[in-house]
């Protein structure tokens, strides 16, 4: 009986005992949820368990066909490596919003399309970089959305994540000619053909791999802090068209703000090369975007590389599991610890030699001379970028307002207005434009002598330039398309094209250059031929017709002719207070009310303390930048209402590098 009652107190005790740890460990698990998180990261560092979180950049294609698989059999490769890593997937494309909505709304998958994009959606790389340089996590991470990655890819950087200096690590990506392997659903665990776990390492694949020079494969990691990546402004080279990786290893020698070093030896990156996918690269659009970037490459600075590209970079290597840094190019081991510095050349010359035998065709030389050309007719540049109404936002511009230009297509982006085209006045102006990867036409309309500084109202380089605009508007009403005429000096508030196109075929639609509060806004000679819509319709075309044969018998701008035909000399074919009447063609002539398109000098809206909340008051849909002389003074006056929409010194839009601000990824 005795023996009974101890076990029984025995097991009492034991149970108490087993009770108070379990409530330890609840109260410990609910302490650490609640209390501040840099507490709880203390704790993660104290345990060692914590890894530097890191934030890949790519900018993504279509995910559709061969291509779509590949990037989601790489995408998933990267989100198996660690719970640290999230994924940010540059693109406008509605496919690639559906792959990152499929991970669930707390996903470590997003898709971003608040970077600067070519009118082909090509991203810019100066503006993926930007973006990347923002993020809040340990490492930022650019790469191809192709490349599969292994495990090596985290040891590597928690490695170098730790030294004692910012740094910046490139690695090229091999070419594999064959990849049966796939992923589990867990994406942690590779299978292979008959669907059992393999190791998956570099011997592995090493009777498939070739090249790894593809400069559009390359990764690019650094630390984020305060130190740039190198000194000066990154050009707006296109992503994936080349040279823009060398550039940057370039100027970040140069600078010598960071250790640069080529990580390929550490990192095992490798991309399924298909030669089905090869016809994309040689399409004229392609082509057109490789010729600007190798302009400039030219004109941005001398791009001189040894064979292989990266052979002056210090090497990051491993041996005996440590890692260690060597140079190639002299020879030279950098021992840590307490390796042996014989055992450690005989891996570092083992390495080297294995690395040797992957043969590389690679231009030394990055240079051009080829003329820029845009491989697109006007028929064909409009039937791309017209809307589901056939109908074209033209901008009309010349070098000297290149910038203006730049902010007003800035603006367009943030409204979603993408169908325009941008007519060129000169061969500069033509030229930045297609380095900025702007729908861009030029023919022999354009006027010659153009003045770059001296160009505006009341020149008679303005003259000319004006009775261009009529001439390109009536060529494109010809080919059926609607347009609405807009100087780059227009500032958009909001989407004016579900407004003007409710009036229909032939009505002119017009804004007032009338500065009067009250009384008729049709008066003679104040139809603003800056901002208009014309429907492709016969009298609206006959109509331009007259009005650019009376421009071309005048020695004024065209903005007189518009008024002095359509509504008639001294306003003979006035109706009422806002409209004319055209006579022979019968098209009516419509002036849009001031409040919702006030001019320049309307309500002296250009002198309120907030411009911008004023015209949002009165409903504005745009505001013109007219009534002042010269162009300079038009731009101090936009920029400083800030109305504007540019960075000058980083070739991108405000807003967009603003929003990606806002972004916070983890």
């Amino acid at each position: 009986m005795v023996n009974f009652h101890l076990k029984a107190l025995k097991s009492g005790l034991w149970l108490i005992w087993l009770c108070g740890f379990a409530l330890i460990l609840i109260s410990f698990y609910a302490t650490t949820q609640i209390m501040p998180p840099s507490i709880k990261e203390q704790i993660k560092n104290l345990t060692g368990s914590e890894g530097p979180s890191i934030t890949i950049f790519a900018a993504a294609r279509p995910f559709s066909g061969s291509i779509g698989k590949r990037q989601s059999l790489a995408i998933r490769s990267w989100l198996g490596l660690s719970q640290d890593i999230r994924v940010v997937l540059f693109s406008q494309d509605p496919s690639v919003f559906s792959f990152a909505g499929s991970f669930g709304l707390d996903s470590r998958v997003t898709a971003e399309p608040n970077i600067d994009f070519t009118f082909l959606g090509t991203p810019f790389f100066h503006s993926m970089v930007a973006r990347a340089q923002i993020s809040s996590s340990n490492i930022s991470v650019l790469m191809d959305s192709e490349t599969i990655l292994l495990p090596d890819f985290i040891s590597t950087l928690s490695y170098v994540n730790k030294l004692d200096h910012d740094w910046l690590l490139v690695a090229s990506s091999r070419n594999i000619s064959a990849f049966p392997c796939l992923l589990d659903v867990c994406g942690k665990h590779w299978l292979g053909d008959n669907g059992e776990r393999i190791k998956l390492e570099k011997d592995y694949l090493s009777h498939g791999l070739r090249e790894r020079c593809d400069d559009k494969k390359m990764i690019m990691a650094w630390n984020n802090g305060d130190v740039p990546l190198h000194n000066g402004v990154l050009p707006p080279f296109l992503y994936g068209k080349g040279f823009h990786t060398r550039w940057v290893i370039n100027e970040a020698l140069s600078s010598n703000f960071r250790f640069v070093f080529d990580a390929s030896w550490t990192i095992s990156g490798f991309f399924i090369h298909n030669l089905d996918d090869d016809d994309d690269d040689d399409n004229d659009a392609t082509i057109w975007e490789n010729v600007g970037n190798s302009h400039l490459g030219a004109l941005y600075g001398s791009l001189i590389f040894h064979e292989g590209g990266y052979s002056d970079l210090i090497k990051l290597f491993k041996c005996n599991g440590r890692y260690h840094f060597a140079s190639t190019t002299n020879n030279i081991v950098y021992p840590f610890g307490l390796s042996k510095h014989r055992k450690l050349t005989s891996c570092f010359d083992k390495i080297k030699t294995l690395d040797g035998n992957v043969t590389c065709s690679k231009e030394n030389r990055v240079m051009s001379s080829e003329p820029l050309a845009l491989p697109f007719s006007l028929e064909l540049l409009l039937s791309k970028m017209a809307d589901q109404n056939k109908t074209i936002v033209l901008a009309v511009a010349g070098y000297s307002y290149k910038d203006m230009l730049m902010s007003w297509v800035c603006r367009l982006h943030v409204l979603h207005v993408l169908n325009f085209v941008v007519y060129a006045l000169d061969d500069e102006i033509y030229d930045f434009c297609v380095l900025q990867g702007l729908p861009v036409y030029r023919d022999r309309l354009a006027p010659s002598n153009i003045s770059y500084n001296d160009c505006h109202f009341g020149t008679n380089c303005f003259q000319r330039v004006t009775k261009v605009k009529s001439r390109v508007v009536l060529e494109i009403l010809k080919l059926g398309y609607n347009v609405l005429m807009s100087d780059v000096d227009v500032y958009w508030f909001k989407n004016p094209l579900p407004l003007l196109t409710v009036f229909g075929p032939a009505v002119f639609v017009a804004q007032s250059d009338e500065y009067k509060i009250t009384g008729p806004i049709n008066l003679p000679r104040r139809l603003n031929s800056g901002f208009y819509y014309a429907h492709s319709d016969g009298a609206t075309i006959a109509a331009l017709q007259k009005v650019v044969k009376h421009a071309s018998l005048s020695n004024l701008s065209e903005q007189p002719s518009f008024y002095d035909t359509l509504c008639g000399l001294n306003g003979s074919n006035r109706l009422g207070d806002d409209m004319c009447l055209e006579p022979e063609t019968n098209l009516t002539v419509r002036f849009l009310d001031r409040n919702l398109f006030p001019n320049g000098a309307y309500r002296d809206l250009w002198d309120s303390t907030n411009v911008s909340s004023k015209c949002i008051e009165l409903g504005c849909f745009v505001l013109h930048n007219n009534w002042i002389s010269g162009r300079q003074k038009k731009l101090e006056r936009q920029v400083a209402s800030g109305l504007w929409e540019y960075d000058m010194s980083t070739r991108m839009c405000l807003l967009s590098w603003q929003r990606s601000k806002q972004i916070t990824d983890y």
